[in-house]
């Protein structure tokens, strides 16, 4: 292992305000965890985990640490923060597989939940808990979504996620993979079958477009198809990313891999929008960063920028008239995506708002009675934990509402 968790554990204070869990959007009980680690029960330390965070394991693995738990640790004002993703996923590891989660008798309510990935495995497990019989609907073959799908292997092992269908069939969950709510199916079907809630995490799959000429040509690709099955593509040698998020560091790093010798991110201000340590690990894997470059064309031959010039305080001061051709076998878009529209199209009164985002409370409730919804597909592209975070809340509502439908 890169670091000794037993080493980095022994350093945590055990703060009495633990700033670390400030910073986690799941407010995960760092200290107790790790406490309940040093003193040799790993077991109840796991539990602590899922109880908080059914998705701690994936979190462990791709959370923005340094932004979060690990960014707010008061032993990173001096030094090094405690490597607190390390001990959670050593933890999440080892106890995943032999957790004993613990269920209410079956009440005899079914729940269907649209979507598998974050947002859905989350409802799944936490109304699997509740009593309610869950049925995941999901439109690709593999769980996961945007885990399985939209984050490559070398940093999320997709063994990983075959555990998670596991544990939900252990659970007692039925999962229907290959089947699109909105298509043969739709949302009056499943109420008609006796689905007292239904649940809506399908996420964003749509990329966005940047609107310029040349964005159809047979050497260009979105960021969202081809980390799906960068199999199925042949990039050539010189591959130009348009964005510089999390996601086109990824898209940068799997095309590396994949046997690219000139890999280069091109965007229009003046630093990268990805965490710290995605960039830095983009650029020790060979990539290289251009800023200050608006694309205006894409030509059978590359990307043809303008150069967008900035002040000493990073304000935009001028653009140049002199367009640059670059050359690359071919071109990834990766500025972000929005979600699909066939759910809202096929389904009376589920409203939208004006970027296809799904209308929502504060507790999930869509402009359905009975229908919910979380996730990227309420938030837009957002991160795992965010997602987890919101479905927790979500999940409380619906068995509240079902709990209703009683009286």
């Amino acid at each position: 292992m890169a670091v000794h968790v037993i080493d980095e554990a022994n350093r945590c204070l055990n703060c009495k305000k633990p700033m670390c869990r400030q910073g986690c959007p799941i407010n995960t009980p760092i200290p107790q965890m790790i406490q309940a680690f040093k003193g040799g029960d790993i077991n109840q330390a796991g539990e602590m985990l899922f109880e908080n965070n059914p998705m701690s394991l994936v979190c462990s693995l791709v959370c923005n640490h340094e932004k979060q738990c690990e960014g707010h640790c008061i032993l990173g004002k001096k030094g090094q923060s405690v490597h607190i993703s390390s001990i959670e996923n050593y933890i999440s590891d080892t106890v995943f597989d032999k957790l004993k989660i613990e269920c209410k008798p079956k009440n005899g309510k079914k729940v269907a939940v649209i979507g598998a990935g974050p947002a859905g495995i989350t409802i799944a497990v936490l109304l699997t808990k509740e009593g309610y019989s869950v049925t995941i609907f999901d439109a690709k073959d593999k769980l996961g979504g945007v885990l399985q799908y939209g984050i490559p292997d070398f940093r999320l092992p997709k063994s990983i996620l075959e555990r998670y269908r596991k544990k939900l069939l252990d659970l007692g969950v039925k999962i229907r993979p290959n089947t699109a709510i909105g298509t043969a199916l739709q949302i009056k079907d499943l109420v008609r079958d006796g689905y007292q809630s239904i649940f809506i995490g399908t996420g964003v799959w749509r990329p966005k477009t940047l609107g310029v000429k040349g964005e159809s040509l047979g050497n260009v690709h979105y960021a969202i198809d081809y980390l799906a099955n960068p199999d199925a593509y042949d990039l050539g040698d010189r591959v130009a990313v348009i964005g510089m998020g999390n996601s086109a560091m990824d898209v940068a790093r799997t095309v590396i891999r994949h046997g690219a010798r000139k890999v280069t991110l091109y965007a229009r201000g003046l630093r990268s929008n990805a965490s710290e340590h995605e960039t830095t690990y983009a650029k020790l894997d060979g990539a290289d960063f251009q800023f200050g470059k608006q694309i205006v064309e894409i030509t059978d031959d590359g990307p043809v920028f303008l150069t967008v010039s900035y002040d000493e305080e990073g304000k935009q001061i001028g653009i140049s008239e002199e367009k640059e051709q670059v050359y690359a076998d071919s071109t990834i878009i990766s500025i972000s995506q929005g979600p699909k529209s066939k759910l809202v199209n096929t389904t009376e009164g589920l409203k939208a708002s004006q970027n296809g985002l799904l209308m929502t409370d504060d507790e999930g409730r869509t402009t359905i009675p009975g229908v919910f919804a979380s996730g990227d597909v309420v938030l837009g592209a957002r991160t795992v934990v965010e997602a987890v975070a919101y479905s927790k809340i979500v999940a409380h509502a619906m068995d509240e509402y079902m709990k209703s439908k009683e009286e």
